[in-house]
């Protein structure tokens, strides 16, 4: 088994004792979705996606070992240790920004940042799709957590919203 694999059972295992733990939630009466609800939404997802993960490294497994001839080793996979560090750092500053600007600026400026990290747009068309997706996701993410879930998102020391 891979890391892959092996990823894929932690996160199974942290996901089933979490499910199992959230049985102890309060009911509510006032509504018929109570606390409970939303976390057992994430962690129902996190055990498909962590089965999804081990299924997907056990047929890569057989595949492979189907493919390979007795004996040869498949090629090293090319790891990206930069792209990990400056992801962290986008990350950081995100942190650093989030209190001072607020979450809509700080988090316009995070996915812009990371996406442009990820796939560096090429053209006038690359920047407008980049900025166009930063600006859909943090209105989306915006709309959903502080107008349907009635979360309060961090205002800016800065900006003031």
């Amino acid at each position: 088994m891979t890391r892959d694999g092996i990823a894929g059972l932690i996160c199974l295992a942290v996901a089933i004792g979490m499910l199992v733990l959230t049985r102890g939630l309060p009911q509510s009466s006032f509504v018929p979705i109570g606390p409970d609800f939303y976390p057992r939404i994430v962690l129902i997802i996190m055990v498909v996606l962590s089965v999804i993960l081990i299924a997907s490294d056990v047929l890569r497994k057989r595949k492979s070992a189907a493919d390979t001839p007795t004996g040869a080793q498949s090629p090293a996979e090319k790891r990206n240790y930069r792209l990990v560090g400056i992801t962290f750092s986008v990350f950081a500053v995100y942190v650093v920004l989030l209190p001072l600007l607020g979450y809509r600026l700080a988090t316009l400026i995070f996915i812009a940042a990371l996406q442009g990290v990820f796939q560096p747009p090429h053209g006038a068309r690359g920047w407008i799709l980049l900025l166009v997706s930063a600006l859909a996701t943090t209105v989306l993410t915006y709309v959903v957590f502080e107008h349907y879930l009635s979360v309060l998102l961090p205002r800016g020391n800065w900006t003031g919203w």
